[in-house]
């Protein structure tokens, strides 16, 4: 018998199945170690077959797992995915599995055991047989326990365990134990559901063993969550699986503490704030039928079930669902995939759809469900405009006078503050104030972002760093200048204003360490803080009853991206924000800090008017030929040498001008937002149609032609989240 093996090779221009003959048992879909060249790969068995063949191949070597980590489903989803993306098939399976199961030689992620005893004889003989009070103790805990882990034997003492064992009175036994374990704090119940969320509730299940996409439209607040829970609870009850995609990981403590009160250990999570081991344990667990829940960010699109009853991707407008390196896929496409597969609906919910999404489901090609009150006694906040050009005046750059005055008010009253700035760091950058010199990366066209706390200079793209210089590089001037504000600033500014006040930032880098996330979000919903200020990673789906203001310091910060969904990200932003206040019976209040006071988008947010947002989008998208529109493809060319970048550019443009649809808009080259990262340059040209029969075979035959063309590298984007 032969197995068609497909190896994990880097390089881009050897693709396809290798066939290797088997000497051990093995199945289709799983990892064997094989021989290539002089080289000892890895790789998943695809086909197994008893034709004839005439010439001579190499045995597998091994075959590493006793059944398939690639299942009929997920062997089919790769092939999607390679498809979809033009990656290659490899890269479509490793991006499903965790680093433990990936097919990379070497790689080595243990499981975890833990040593208990047991009694070796009956109880009465082990006990006549000890020969002091130490031994009559750990017999007696391993008679009361009837299995006892072997440390707490140790911590009686460790030469009474030892001599127990050699006199075979005790075994020692290992099992394997989980290396993520989360304790059931409290059982939550259902809780009664409001007639906005019974009508969300009836319409999914209606759709439920139905392949449907919904589109739950609904505002902060409105519950979203408990509909969900329901649903899934209902789900599992008829012996079916639930997937429940939330976008950050900092959204995974909430969410995870809510539902493990709600369904205890039937909930497995994946996300990357897990380390290997722990990713490889929650793995085995769903693979094990374990759980019948998963909650995670976009990997966990991947889990490992086989009967799919509901899958659902809560804030599904968020861009962290679009993956940005190979293969650059999107969870909700996969998700889509897996619901028709398994014949099950898929939930998309928002407060801030996507307009492409709410487009579909106003043509009625999704299922629309709206729910547009809040639940309970809470009210949507007021929102109120600082127009910080009239505050720089009055010599107030980062707190205007009303947020301060605002804060002291919640501050007095024992209430929370949330305060947005969406950039990290002290300084935006520092500059020379004699002869203008900026610090900027050697290796990014970008400015080195100042850390004070570190006292380091940092690139966000590509993470170098150095110790700030105490003088100008260029002219030796020792007066720098600190431009911009970051989040570490804000901290400082905050705390020289608030003395009193307990605050606690939450950015990328206060966040780096294991489990920081979740004890941020715990010491803040128990108040251990009055102020809670960071990125965007707070501005959607936590919930805290406290909170009663929100102010944004810069809400332009993202408007003044060149980008198609500049204004839907500021919008969604903005508006999911402020929907972090007054979430419980307590009036809320939002300020938002803008130089833009005019700004249509920041208008729509203080009238707190989706509807209008949305129609003023769309003309615009209408009008310059985006997204729901028309589709997109952004292709970048990238080499380490410009010359050689630039031409090639020229190069594909020309060829995709000649070789699509005379309706398809070719735009570029022109250099990329970042035009040089990691000490490459790119240059990006950027695809715009409605149908184009010749598209896919130009965009496979220009991915041919690159894969020998060791000096210049195209990525190619199909339906690009940004540009």
């Amino acid at each position: 018998m032969y197995a068609n093996v497909l190896v994990e090779l880097k390089s881009k221009n050897i693709t396809g199945t290798y066939t290797y003959k088997i000497i051990e048992p093995c199945f289709v879909g799983c990892r064997v170690l094989v021989e290539f060249g002089h080289q000892k790969l890895e790789g998943f068995v695809l086909k197994i077959t008893n034709e004839a063949i005439d010439y001579e191949v190499k045995d597998i070597i091994k075959v590493i797992d006793e059944k398939p980590v690639l299942n009929e489903e997920l062997l089919a989803l790769g092939k999607y995915i390679s498809t979809k993306t033009l990656c290659s098939l490899i890269s479509a399976y490793e991006c499903m599995l965790p680093t433990a199961l990936k097919a990379k030689n070497g790689t080595n992620i243990n499981k975890k055991e833990v040593k208990y005893l047991e009694l070796n004889i009956p109880f009465e003989q082990a006990l006549q047989n000890c020969k002091n009070n130490s031994q009559v103790n750990i017999i007696n805990l391993i008679e009361k326990c009837k299995r006892l882990e072997k440390k707490e034997a140790i911590k009686i003492s460790s030469s009474s365990t030892n001599t127990l064992l050699k006199n075979n009175l005790i075994k020692e036994i290992a099992l394997e134990s989980y290396r993520y374990t989360k304790d059931v704090k409290e059982i939550s119940k259902k809780l009664p559901l409001t007639v906005e969320q019974q009508n969300a509730y009836k319409e999914i299940e209606k759709s439920l063993n139905i392949n449907n996409t919904i589109l739950l439209h609904g505002i902060t607040g409105s519950g979203k969550t408990e509909v969900y829970m329901q649903i899934i609870d209902k789900v599992i009850s008829n012996n079916k699986e639930a997937i429940m995609l939330v976008p950050e990981i900092s959204l995974t403590p909430q969410f995870v503490n809510k539902f493990i009160s709600r369904f205890g250990n039937k909930v497995a999570i994946l996300h990357s704030g897990l380390s290997n081991g722990e990713k490889y344990d929650e793995w085995r667990k769903i693979e094990r039928k374990e759980v019948s829940i998963v909650i995670g960010t976009r990997s966990a699109i991947f889990a490992p079930f086989t009967n799919i009853g509901i899958i659902i991707i809560d804030e599904e407008h968020s861009d962290t669902y679009k993956q940005d390196n190979v293969p650059r896929y999107n969870a909700k496409d996969i998700a889509d995939f897996r619901c028709k597969y398994y014949n099950c609906p898929l939930v998309l919910g928002s407060a801030t759809p996507d307009l492409i999404d709410l487009a579909k489901a106003r043509k009625g090609i999704y299922k629309l469900i709206e729910m547009k009150n809040r639940v309970g006694s809470a009210t949507l906040p007021d929102c109120f405009i600082v127009d910080m050009k009239e505050e720089m005046k009055k010599r107030n750059p980062v707190i205007s006078e009303l947020l301060q005055e605002k804060i002291q008010d919640r501050l007095d009253k024992n209430e929370q503050i949330i305060l947005l700035l969406n950039r990290r760091g002290f300084s935006t950058f520092i500059s020379c104030s004699e002869c203008g010199y900026v610090f900027k990366c050697p290796h990014c066209d970008i400015t080195l972002t100042y850390h004070k706390s570190s006292n380091m200079l940092r690139c966000h793209y590509c993470n170098y760093a150095i110790y700030k210089k105490d003088k100008c590089p260029n002219c030796n001037n020792s007066d720098l200048t600190f431009l911009g504000l970051g989040t570490e600033k804000l901290e400082r500014e905050i705390a020289k204003k608030f003395p009193d006040a307990a605050i606690v930032r939450m950015d990328t880098d206060t966040t780096s360490r294991k489990g920081m996330h979740e004890k941020i979000i715990e010491d803040f919903q128990s108040h251990r803080y009055d102020i809670l200020l960071g990125t965007q990673m707070i501005s959607k789906g936590l919930d805290f009853p406290l909170v009663t203001l929100v102010g944004v310091i810069n809400a332009d910060t993202t408007l003044n991206i060149p980008d198609f969904k500049a204004n839907q990200r500021t919008f969604e932003l903005l508006y999911q924000t402020s929907g972090r206040a007054g979430r419980s019976d307590k009036k809320g209040e939002v300020i938002l800090q803008t130089f833009n006071p005019d700004n249509y988008t920041l208008k729509c947010v203080v009238e707190n008017n989706f509807e209008k947002f949305y129609q003023y989008e769309m003309d615009i998208r209408r009008k310059l030929k985006y997204p729901p529109y028309y589709y997109l493809v952004n292709l970048k060319v990238a080499s380490k040498f410009y010359e050689n970048a630039s031409k090639e550019a020229i190069n594909v443009a020309n060829y995709l001008r000649n070789n699509l649809d005379s309706s398809t808009i070719v735009l570029g080259p022109s250099t990329a937002a970042v035009f040089k990262t990691n000490n490459i340059y790119r240059f990006q040209i950027i695809i715009k149609y409605r149908k184009d029969n010749n598209l896919m075979r130009s965009l496979l035959e220009l991915q041919n032609l690159f894969k020998i063309n060791s000096k210049v590298n195209l990525e190619i984007d199909i339906n690009p989240s940004r540009i």
